[in-house]
């Protein structure tokens, strides 16, 4: 086996020297590839009977706009043992969007598979060496979804790797907690959700549907009123606003008119809601309307959280109970004048002073690996 640690050059987290639980002889693959994804591994294998010096975890983190695949080392399960601060990220890798809603569930699968193999070919490993596998994807909204990814994802790793899909949530939630799953937490990026678990293994999820049926919180829903207050504007049905120069500015477009085209040529809800920048800029500018657009959404996404905190009392029966609040997603960044997810908590906490708001130190891939790591823990304890 190899000796030598490698780190992918676009990850966040240091390598640090850990202690690896177990080792085992590296099974045989369960089926090989034809496409190409997998042909890194036959070199390796050739050379040192499989590539790496750790055994592995795989997080991902697959969104709507993005997919996040990090490769973790295995470190101590010993009793009372804490993941490290900041846990250790061998490599990173990156690929599109894996909500099989939105691109279909072939290329989904293919985003999935190429962006777990680009991470192992980063950390100089292979499938070999992986013990779990932890996939958290939007769009796994039903326990079909789960099951149906499950099975897929068995069929590519070694029998013995144990398998994780969940809804992209959990990841989320996880990035907070070092890998528990207890309390809220809210994501508002291209789109919105909100979820909520209790220590009894109860949950609730509030919103999340996407944005034909309502995800008015989210990029996508501030963005797409941003439009509609433009066209409205333009012909008389609404106040005049800063954003008509200010969006036609951006997509370098010379009338209202225009959008029309430019937003049917390519309806994708991340290309929407990239305008989400323009509309916070406006508003902090003094415009009334994107003012009024922000505000809209702040009462959306106090909506969802309020509305999963109180299927599950997760702040006890009077509400005044304490419970941590994760808050992932680029709607909810930090360092505006006018801050979203600031005035998120600021609604939220009247109601639940209790809420502990956590912005995650590290990206939610990192927190699916670590809810894996938690779950090998346990069982290493229980001796399952």
């Amino acid at each position: 086996m190899q000796t030598k640690k490698t780190k992918s050059p676009n990850s966040t987290n240091n390598s640090t020297t850990v202690n690896c639980s177990f080792k085992s002889t590296p099974p045989v693959m369960k089926r090989g590839r034809n496409g190409g994804i997998w042909d890194f591994e036959h070199g390796m294998a050739v050379q040192d009977g499989g590539g790496g010096d750790h055994d592995l975890i795989l997080g991902l983190d697959g969104g709507t706009t993005s997919t996040v695949c990090v490769c973790m080392p295995v470190f101590s399960f010993t009793d009372g043992c804490l993941p490290p601060d900041p846990p250790p990220v061998l490599a990173r890798a990156v690929a599109g969007c894996s909500n099989h809603n939105s691109v279909g569930e072939t290329a989904a699968k293919e985003t999935l598979e190429s962006v777990m193999a680009d991470a192992l070919l980063k950390a100089g490993s292979t499938r070999s060496a992986v013990r779990a596998v932890c996939l958290a994807v939007s769009g796994v909204n039903h326990p079909t979804d789960q099951e149906r990814t499950l099975s897929w994802l068995r069929a590519i790793f070694p029998h013995d790797v144990k398998c994780f899909v969940h809804n992209d949530a959990v990841a989320a939630m996880a990035s907070g907690t070092m890998g528990k799953l207890h309390g809220c937490v809210l994501i508002a990026g291209t789109g919105t959700i909100a979820y909520g678990y209790t220590e009894d293994g109860r949950e609730a999820r509030a919103s999340g549907a996407g944005p034909v049926l309502g995800d008015w919180g989210s990029g996508y829903g501030i963005a797409a009123m941003a439009l509609t207050s433009v066209i409205r504007a333009h012909d008389g049905r609404g106040p005049q606003t800063m954003l008509t120069s200010r969006i036609l500015h951006e997509l370098e477009l010379s009338s209202p008119d225009e959008l029309i085209g430019w937003t049917y040529a390519d309806p994708s809800w991340a290309r929407i809601a990239a305008l989400v920048p323009v509309v916070v800029s406006c508003a902090e500018a003094g415009d009334e309307v994107a003012n009024g657009i922000l505000l809209d959404a702040v009462q959306e996404l106090a909506a969802s959280i309020k509305a999963v905190v109180c299927r599950l009392g997760l702040c006890g029966e009077d509400g005044k109970g304490s419970c941590p609040l994760v808050m992932v997603g680029g709607v909810l960044q930090a360092n505006r004048k006018w801050d979203i997810g600031k005035e998120v908590i600021s609604c939220i906490s009247k109601e639940f002073p209790g809420m502990l708001p956590i912005r995650p130190k590290v990206e939610p891939a990192v927190g699916a690996a670590l809810l894996a790591w938690n779950v090998l823990k346990k069982q290493s304890q229980s001796g399952s």
